[in-house]
């Protein structure tokens, strides 16, 4: 994740915006913590009176008093105003927990989707900055680290605020000396939690970044499960995962053992200003400025004060597992996102895609990879483009996707800047059919029809019949119906590849792109792709990216690249008569054909 870290404040005025619309329901839940709070500081208050009455009736019958008596209907009285104040207490908190909740979840809920939306949102470049565990963490794992802390500390948090507040005041409604005394308590108590805090932060952050390495590591190693079984690496593996997740526990028990220390020092503070309390009440007891009564509600609101205290120092590890989180969600809203918009408007229907570089340059760095890179391409155009890996070939396609945006020079489809286009408008215009073809876990009826979701049902077996795919798909028990798993994998590379032509075709692009459709499969489902691809290819400019040259004989246009440069274009035979790169590749990969052929 960036390195750039918001402010506590800055992450929770980011979180306000999403409990806006919640407030209604925040706000009943937040009452509901005030009569909670004001029944918690009355009881002590209560019980105190029924202490006094009965030590006071009590002392009147040692005291062999004419007529004294223990005074039941008194009794009743506060055991009655003590019962409805508990019962109170609990509806309260019920239905403080049920608007709360909502309100939370709703936000949480919110909170994910923003998530997605941005993403979907963000440029080509942050994936390739950032690891996939880590951003698939901060959608999941922080959000719940979020939303677990606001469960567990907001309600606490508020209802410690009001706590000191109502108990502060009934502590001097009953003796300002003691009231002074026991609220020295209060700064020790912050001095303790505040020390710890300050400390532990850092390695709370730590915590949160190393749960998203080790997502990221999971992800990796189990989405390379079989290599790794292949090359007998299960032990590498498993040491190189004990190794991440070795680091992190490392740094979570350093975090929370620096925050559990915070409570054994608050409650030694509390011991000893209780014992101090005692004492001093004691002599206002016997001078008769304090009831008994009132000394054991002065002694209960003390521990009413430790409450909170003892809750906070014990959330403070929370608080600040949720600022970390807090930090990496907001940080990565706040990414910049893609310009979507483009200052032409254009009407996808009447492109005709004629495609032209002009003076391109590029790179994924501040180091240049394409310095000049200039060729103009005809509609309906079939261009191949060979080289050797890593030469650049998909990099040529990733511009013109405007998954990268140029540093210099343009790239035009029918004379209109890229750039000046919407995204989207931009990339409706094509169908794309990578070396890793991607499906998702659903049928093969969903899988086909992504490409136009308003597609009939005999629009999609018409593409499927052009891809050479249906007859396959008849003979599965549940037709177009049969589910592809989460991998992929109850597939064969091949039948992903002409699924996705078949998806490529239902789109009906105005340019497709072809990269490495035929170099995964065998020599028969290749003529199956080569016959669906001139079928589909038929006028609509193509772009393809093939190693195998025996594919892109035919093109119209030929672009030799290396070292991100196109170093020679041209036809087939053209190229041949320069005895450049495009000779030594084909030769390297049909003389020994040929050989055979003239011998026969």
């Amino acid at each position: 994740m960036p390195e750039n870290k918001l402010t506590f404040r800055n992450c929770i005025r980011e979180l306000l915006g999403f409990v806006r619309p919640y407030r209604i329901r925040l706000s009943i839940a937040l009452f509901m913590i005030i009569v909670t709070n004001l029944t918690f500081a009355l009881n002590p208050m209560m019980e105190g009176k029924i202490t006094t009455q009965l030590a006071s009736d009590g002392a009147k019958i040692l005291q062999g008093v004419p007529g004294a008596h223990v005074q039941f209907s008194i009794l009743f009285r506060f055991m009655g105003i003590l019962l409805c104040l508990y019962i109170l207490k609990t509806i309260s908190q019920l239905i403080t927990s049920v608007f709360l909740t909502d309100a939370i979840q709703k936000t949480m809920h919110d909170i994910r989707n923003a998530l997605q939306k941005k993403i979907q949102r963000l440029p080509v470049k942050y994936f390739d900055d950032h690891a996939f565990g880590d951003i698939l963490s901060s959608v999941t794992n922080d959000v719940d680290t979020l939303s677990n802390a606001l469960q567990q500390t907001l309600s606490r948090v508020f209802a410690a605020i009001l706590t000191f507040l109502f108990v502060i005041f009934m502590m001097f409604s009953i003796n300002v000396w003691m009231a002074l005394t026991a609220l020295l308590i209060i700064p020790l108590t912050i001095l303790i939690t505040f020390g710890f805090v300050k400390r532990s932060q850092k390695l709370f952050d730590l915590q949160q970044e190393m749960v998203g390495e080790l997502n990221g590591t999971i992800t990796e190693l189990y989405g390379g499960f079989n290599e790794i079984l292949l090359f007998n690496r299960q032990k590498d593996s498993c040491n190189r995962f004990s190794a991440v997740n070795q680091k992190m526990a490392d740094a979570a028990f350093k975090a929370q053992f620096l925050s559990s220390l915070i409570s054994p020092f608050v409650s030694l503070v509390t011991y000893l200003t209780i014992g101090s309390i005692a004492v001093m009440g004691s002599f206002f007891v016997i001078n008769g400025s304090v009831t008994v009564g009132n000394l054991q509600a002065f002694i209960r609101y003390i521990w009413q004060i430790n409450d909170p205290l003892s809750q906070v120092s014990q959330l403070s590890s929370q608080v600040q597992s949720a600022y970390a989180a807090m930090n990496r969600i907001f940080t990565l809203l706040n990414e910049t996102e893609e310009v979507q918009k483009g200052s032409v408007k254009i009407d996808v229907s009447q492109i005709q895609g004629n495609v032209t570089f002009d003076h391109v340059q590029f790179g994924y760095t501040d180091e240049l990879l394409m310095k000049d890179v200039s060729f103009w391409v005809q509609s309906g155009q079939m261009v191949a483009i060979v080289g050797p890996t890593g030469a650049g070939k998909t990099t040529l396609m990733n511009l013109l996707l405007r998954f990268y945006d140029v540093n210099g020079g343009s790239i035009k489809i029918d004379g209109i800047d890229i750039r000046d286009m919407d995204r989207s408008d931009l990339r409706s215009l094509f169908s794309l059919v990578l070396q890793d073809t991607w499906l998702f876990s659903g049928s093969i009826f969903e899988n086909i029809r992504y490409g136009s979701l308003t597609a009939r049902k005999d629009e999609v077996v018409d593409a499927a019949k052009m891809a050479n795919i249906h007859h396959y798909i008849s003979t599965l028990s549940h037709g177009y119906d049969s589910m592809i798993n989460e991998e992929s994998n109850n597939i064969s590379q091949g039948e992903k590849q002409l699924l996705t032509i078949a998806r490529a075709i239902l789109k009906n692009p105005r340019i497709l792109i072809l990269d490495e459709a035929t170099s995964a499969v065998d020599t028969r489902l290749e003529r199956m792709l080569q016959d669906a691809m001139q079928k589909v290819m038929a006028g609509r400019t193509s772009f393809v990216i093939a190693h195998r040259l025996s594919t892109i004989r035919n093109a119209d246009l030929i672009l030799v690249v290396d070292n991100g440069n196109i170093i020679e274009q041209g036809t087939h035979e053209e190229l041949l008569r320069k005895n450049g790169t495009y000779q030594k590749l084909y030769h390297s990969q049909f003389a020994n054909l040929e050989t055979i052929t003239a011998e026969e």
